[in-house]
C-alpha cells in the first residue's frame, strides 16, 4: 500500500482543515470557511422583537461579532436584552461615552465610579466647567455617533506597540495595566481613533447603541441605560443618596491613599508593600464598625435590636461579630440570635415557578416564632433555643433556654433583617438596622469598573467550595437565583438603614485571584456557565496575586477564604 492510499488525498485533506463545521441554534450544522466572522452568520440584525443582536455565544463563551471562528463550534447570538447582551451594551455605551469626551473635551478627564439606578455614576476632574452644558454637548455628540453607525473594532498590537499607544494618549492608568503584563500580543478595541484595552467584547458600530440617557448628578452625571425587559424605555432614575455617600467616602479614601486602580494596587505588590495596604484598609473597617457601635451606645436606651442585613457573600457574619466586640468596648453585653435558626420545615417552604425550594423569600422564615422570641425576650421572659438542620431540612429543639437582661440588646443577622415586615411586633424606635455590602471602590482604569456584585460572587465561590462542599459550577448555577432573591428581598430595604457599612477591601481581589482562577477553571466549555468562568477568568489576569497569609485573621475576607479567629 502506497503513502498516498495510507493519508488519504492530500487535497481534500487540505480542504478539511480550512473548513469548520457550525452549529447555529435551532438550525442544523453548516460547513463554513476557516476564520469566518460570527457576523457572517446571522441571517437579520435584530431578533423576531426588533432588538438588535449584539454579541454571540461560541462553544459557551461570549464573543463579539467581529470574532472569527476557528474550530468546529456551537453559535447562539445574544440580543442587547440578553443577560450577557445587556452587559455588552453598557460596557459599549461607556466606551462610546468615554470616546465622546475624550474628543469634544481633550483637557476634561471623565471617570467611571460605580453603578447607581440602571446607570453608571462618571465624575467630570475638572471644576471649570459647566457640568449642565457639557452633558447636552456629549449627548448630542453620543447621539450624532449612533447616527453615523461607526464601526468599533477589535485587533491586537504588540505589547511595545499598545503600550506606546497609551503613553502617547496619556492614559496612566491603562500603562499601570500593561506594566504588570507580558503578554506578546495585546487585544484593544478602536472606534474613529479612539483606542481602549479589551475588557470584554463591544457592541460591532455605534448604530445599535440608540437607547441612552445622561443626567446631572453632581459632582458628575449618570449614564443610564434601557430595562432589560424592555429595551425601548430608560427607567425614571431613582436617587440613592445613602449609597452614593458612602460610594463617595470610600473613593475619596481610595484617592488620598493614592490606590484607586488595579495598576497602583499591583505597583504596591510588586515592591512588597501590600502588606502595610492591608493593615490601612483593615484599619478603616475597624474604625467604621467602632463608630456603628458607638452610634448604638447613644441610643443605647432605646434600642433593644440591632438587626444586620445584606446581600449574600456580603460579610454580614464576620462584621456582626466584631461589631458585638465594639459593643461590648462600649460596655453593652450584646446577645445574637441567628435567622438561620428560624426557617420553616421543608414542606412548608416557599417554592418558585420552576417548584424549586425559594429560602430567599421572606415566608422561608417562621416571621411568627422569631417576633414572638424577640418580643419574650425583650419583656425579660425566657425563650427555648431553637436551630435548623440544614442536612434534614427540619427545624430542631435545643433543649437550651434563653433569658437576657434589661440593658442587653440582641443582634440579629440575616438577609431580611431591615424588612419592616420581618419584625413587625418591635416598635421602630427599639430597631437599630445596619446595611452591610461590598461595594468595591477600586477601578480596574479610568474608564473601567469593577464590578461589586463580581467581588461577591469571588468570594462566593471560595467559601462555597471550603465550608458547604459546592462545586464552583454549582455557585455559578446558583448564583442567578440569589441575585434574584437580593433584588427582591433586600435592595428594597437598604433606603431603611440607620447606618452603612462597605465591606469591600480593596486588597482582596489579589488575595482571592489565586484561590478563584484554580475554582473557575473547573467550569468547562461544555457548560453553559462557562461563560461567566472565562468572564471572570479574564478579569483576575489584571492582578498580582497576594498569599491569603496576609490578610489578619479577625479580616472579613477570613469569613470567605478561612483560618478565622472567628467561629461560625
Amino acid at each position: 500500500m502506497g503513502l498516498k492510499s495510507k493519508i488519504g488525498n492530500p487535497k481534500s485533506q487540505l480542504k478539511s482543515m480550512n473548513q469548520i463545521r457550525v452549529s447555529l441554534e435551532g438550525d442544523t450544522s453548516k460547513n463554513y470557511a476557516l476564520n469566518t466572522p460570527v457576523s457572517a452568520l446571522l441571517k437579520r440584525e435584530t431578533n423576531e422583537s426588533g432588538i438588535p443582536y449584539i454579541g454571540a455565544l461560541v462553544n459557551n463563551n461570549v464573543v463579539s461579532l467581529s470574532y472569527p471562528l476557528d474550530i468546529n463550534c456551537r453559535v447562539r447570538f445574544l440580543p442587547a436584552t440578553h443577560p450577557l447582551g445587556m452587559r455588552i451594551y453598557r460596557n459599549s455605551l461607556s466606551f462610546l461615552l468615554t470616546k465622546t469626551v475624550n474628543e469634544l473635551f481633550p483637557k476634561v478627564r471623565v471617570c467611571i465610579e460605580h453603578s447607581i439606578s440602571a446607570g453608571f455614576f462618571y465624575t467630570i476632574e475638572n471644576k471649570d466647567v459647566n457640568v449642565k452644558r457639557l452633558i447636552r454637548k456629549i449627548e448630542e455628540a453620543m447621539q450624532r455617533t449612533v447616527e453615523e453607525n461607526l464601526p468599533i473594532e477589535r485587533g491586537k498590537l504588540s505589547y511595545a506597540e499598545a503600550l506606546a499607544l497609551f503613553e502617547k494618549a496619556k492614559m496612566p492608568e491603562k500603562v499601570g495595566l500593561l506594566r504588570f503584563r507580558n503578554q506578546p500580543k495585546i487585544a484593544v478595541y478602536s472606534c474613529g481613533g479612539f483606542f481602549d484595552l479589551d475588557h470584554g467584547p463591544l457592541a460591532p458600530n455605534t448604530g445599535v447603541l440608540k437607547r441612552f440617557r445622561l443626567i446631572d448628578y453632581p459632582p458628575g452625571l449618570v449614564l443610564q441605560f434601557p430595562e432589560p425587559q424592555n429595551h425601548k424605555h430608560i427607567p425614571k432614575f431613582k436617587d440613592q443618596p445613602l449609597l452614593f455617600q458612602i460610594f463617595h467616602e470610600h473613593k475619596e479614601w481610595g484617592r488620598i491613599l493614592g490606590v484607586n486602580n488595579v495598576g497602583r494596587l499591583n505597583e504596591l505588590t510588586s515592591r512588597g508593600e501590600i502588606g502595610n495596604f492591608i493593615k490601612i484598609s483593615e484599619s478603616f473597617h475597624e474604625k467604621k464598625i467602632a463608630r456603628i457601635a458607638d452610634e448604638i451606645l447613644a441610643r443605647r436606651k432605646q434600642i433593644r435590636v440591632v438587626l444586620i442585613s445584606g446581600p449574600s457573600a456580603s460579610g454580614k457574619t464576620t462584621f456582626a461579630k466584631r461589631l458585638a466586640i465594639q459593643m461590648e468596648v462600649n460596655g453593652i453585653r450584646p446577645v445574637t440570635l441567628s435567622m438561620d435558626n428560624y426557617y420553616v420545615d421543608d414542606p412548608k417552604t416557599p417554592r418558585d415557578k420552576n417548584g424549586r425550594p425559594d429560602y430567599e423569600d421572606i415566608n422561608a422564615i417562621d416571621i411568627a416564632l422569631f417576633n414572638r422570641h424577640l418580643r419574650d425576650l425583650i419583656r425579660g421572659g425566657e425563650i427555648e433555643l431553637t436551630r435548623f438542620d440544614f442536612h434534614r431540612k427540619k427545624r430542631m429543639s435545643t433543649n437550651r433556654r434563653l433569658r437576657i437582661d434589661p440593658d442587653q440588646i440582641i443582634i440579629v443577622e440575616g438577609i431580611h433583617g431591615l424588612n419592616p415586615h420581618f419584625t413587625p411586633m418591635i416598635e421602630r424606635r427599639r430597631k437599630f438596622l445596619v446595611y452591610v455590602s461590598a461595594l468595591t471602590q477600586l477601578n480596574i482604569d479610568l474608564h473601567n469598573r469593577i464590578s461589586t456584585t463580581d467581588n461577591r460572587l469571588m468570594r462566593r465561590l471560595v467559601r462555597d467550595r471550603n465550608f458547604r462542599g459546592n462545586t464552583p459550577l454549582a455557585t455559578l448555577k446558583m448564583w442567578p437565583f440569589v441575585r434574584r432573591g437580593e433584588k427582591r428581598w433586600i435592595f428594597p430595604f437598604q433606603g431603611h438603614a440607620d447606618a452603612f457599612f462597605n465591606s469591600a477591601l480593596d486588597y482582596e481581589l489579589a488575595v482571592l485571584k489565586p484561590l478563584v482562577e484554580p475554582l473557575l477553571m473547573q467550569v468547562k466549555p461544555t457548560d453553559a456557565e462557562y461563560a461567566e468562568a472565562r468572564r471572570l477568568q479574564q478579569f483576575l489576569w489584571n492582578f498580582l496575586g497576594v498569599i491569603r497569609n496576609e490578610a489578619p485573621p479577625n479580616s472579613i475576607l477570613r469569613e470567605f477564604i478561612g483560618a478565622s479567629s472567628f467561629k461560625y
